[in-house]
């Protein structure tokens, strides 16, 4: 079997390796070299490919079909790294249309639509040992830093910052504030600044919008070498409806369902069948290519509620051809690249997520834990009066946390259209609203689980993200919302420098409730721990002080507190239990200031440490 034969073949099966034979590729015919142009049609006629390389005009480079099934291919030596082009066809309606290459590597900024020839990558990468040690973090901390690279920061000119800016600006942050790794929504090239991404044109090529394929290359290699990882947000379920993409492509519904109730998504757009070989091969090529070619250290799907079910409506039944494809791709991944994460955003109760497919799961690494978000915003958003009535919203998660391998956002969604930002949420007046953000993010950060915050979340800002504008880094002159920035650094130093808040995520026996039917007071405590590492976290959900409050349950030793969030340098009170507390009756005397939130370090040998 030739390289032709091959591709082809397994192209009808959902290839992970369209993206290799497809789309524009560097070619020699005898002493000519030049590219190959291949593009799947079957629905089109009199196919040829235009470009900055023949002026533009279609039948100059006509292309043959090479299989019957409608594959077309095209030789053309006049071609060069860094030219646009389009296929040009007659489609199934008789219309002659241009179409972007749906397996181009790279494409012009948005308005312009054209594919761009691209050369065979030199780029020497520097991360090997990075990669040696990289795992899927079961056992490691996480804690994702979500960035929208187009509004982190502005330029002078009010401009995106590119790749470059980004390696300079966002990595040296990242590392400061002991974020373990960033996720990037969506990279796949997409026209509409609005859509943030969500709404793709292009699935195996890199945006532009921020620079070169070598610049994020550049990008990924230095966040490695810092010890950060990269996750990457793909979109599976559907793309852009712009004429110039995939939609109809060759006048049929190619990639799209043909059931016109199925046709396009909540969102307006249509929706990959994903149960077709075309969709899945563009789709398994481009998550592959990020993986293998830019050394992506995760992807998150996105939407995976649409994928177990039809419209992401459990009341319309199973969507089969989704579930197939998650399966298929997560073994692929995971059998070819071992260490890489795949995570799920899903917000539905489909069983088996996180399962292995082997043991007939879906084989996702983590799943978001939208219940978990859900209760716990709602509960900070209460007034004091009425927590006891919804008391158990913030211990329903632990009935089902060992369900699955959870990750608790605290997302780019949570802050747009009009929900108003993190620090919006928290019910009460000024301060109050300061001091219950600190205790969310405590709550947030020693709860069992993986960890994510989009950016700005540290800022504290009183305006929702908007995607022109930069984040509102002028805030930071305040002492109040420096100190929410300050305080979140700690808390994930904290968070990094104790196993028992990350070993023990999916065990059961490392975390025990010490105080959790407390509705009246509303204060919650629990502990972590693993082997010789234990913390205890209280936390006072209301604006009540107690100068001496009795803790049940708690294991004999003698404990220290290592973060109070009432510390004046977070912009507190300042009600500290200064001296080493010794527990000898499992009763611990403490100081518990109003919205409190407090970790406590057992001490393994109280003389050493």
């Amino acid at each position: 079997m030739n390289l032709t034969e091959f591709y082809q073949h397994f192209f009808w099966e959902g290839s992970f390796d369209a993206h290799q034979y497809f789309g524009a590729h560097p070619h020699q015919v005898g002493q000519k070299k030049g590219y190959v142009f291949r593009v799947f049609a079957p629905n089109a006629t009199n196919v040829s490919v235009v470009g900055d390389f023949n002026g533009w005009q279609e039948g100059k480079h006509k292309a043959k079909k090479v299989h019957e099934y409608g594959i077309y291919e095209v030789f053309i030596p006049q071609a060069k790294p860094h030219h646009r082009y389009k296929f040009a066809f007659t489609n199934a309606h008789g219309v002659r249309v241009q179409k972007a290459d749906p397996y181009a590597r790279y494409a012009e900024v948005r308005p312009l639509t054209a594919s761009i020839v691209t050369a065979s990558s030199t780029f020497a990468w520097d991360d090997g040992e990075y990669l040696k040690q990289r795992t899927r973090g079961y056992d490691r901390p996480i804690s994702i830093y979500e960035v929208h690279l187009g509004s982190w920061k502005k330029d002078k000119k009010n401009q995106f910052l590119s790749y470059e800016a980004m390696e300079k600006e966002l990595i040296p942050y990242v590392l400061q504030h002991g974020f373990t790794h960033i996720e990037i929504m969506p990279l796949t090239q997409y026209p509409f600044d609005g859509s943030w991404g969500y709404q793709a044109t292009g699935f195996t090529a890199l945006d532009s919008r921020y620079g070169s394929i070598e610049a994020f290359k550049h990008f990924v290699n230095a966040c490695h070498q810092a010890g950060i990882g990269i996750i990457l947000d793909y979109v599976v379920v559907h793309f852009a409806s712009d004429g110039f993409g995939l939609i109809e492509f060759d006048g049929t519904k190619l990639y799209e369902y043909f059931d016109p109730q199925k046709t396009y998504s909540q969102w307006g757009s249509p929706q990959f069948d994903l149960g077709r070989f075309v969709a899945r091969s563009l789709l398994f090529s481009g998550i592959r290519m990020f993986v293998d070619e830019f050394h992506v250290d995760g992807i998150r799907i996105d939407a995976v509620s649409n994928m177990v079910y039809l419209d992401g409506n459990h009341e319309k039944g199973h969507n089969l051809g989704g579930i197939s494809f998650l399966k298929q791709l997560n073994q692929y991944i995971h059998t070819h690249y071992p260490s890489v994460m795949m995570i799920a955003e899903d917000s539905t109760a489909f069983p088996g997520v996180t399962r292995s497919v082997e043991e007939g799961g879906l084989g996702f690494d983590y799943k978001w834990d939208m219940g978990w978000m859900n209760d716990t915003l709602k509960y900070y958003g209460l007034d004091d009066v009425y927590k006891y009535y919804d008391h158990h919203k913030l211990t329903f998660s632990m009935h089902y946390f060992y369900a699955e391998r959870f990750l608790l956002p605290l997302s780019h969604d949570e802050v747009v259209h009009g929900k108003g930002t993190i620090l919006n949420k928290m019910h009460g007046d000024y301060d109050t609203k300061f001091e219950r953000v600190k205790n969310l993010y405590t709550y947030q950060m020693t709860h069992p689980g993986k960890k994510l915050n989009f950016m700005g979340n540290e800022l504290a800002s009183f305006d929702e993200w908007n995607e022109n504008k930069g984040l509102p880094w002028f805030f930071l002159d305040f002492p109040k919302h420096a100190a929410i920035q300050s305080f979140l650094r700690d808390l994930n130093r904290v968070y990094r420098d104790h196993p028992a808040l990350y070993q023990g995520d999916s065990d059961l026996q490392s975390f025990r409730w010490i105080m959790v039917d407390n509705a009246f007071d509303s204060i919650f405590v629990f502990q972590r721990k693993v082997y010789n590492s234990t913390l205890v976290m209280v936390f006072n959900m209301k604006g009540n002080y107690y100068n001496e409050y009795v803790l049940h349950g708690c294991e004999p030793g003698t404990y220290v507190e290592i973060l109070n969030s009432t510390h004046a340098q977070y912009g507190g009170h300042h009600v500290l239990n200064d001296k080493p507390i010794v527990v000898s009756d499992h009763r611990l005397n403490l100081r518990i200031g109003s919205h409190a939130a407090i970790i406590l370090k057992k001490l393994e040998s109280p003389t050493k440490e």
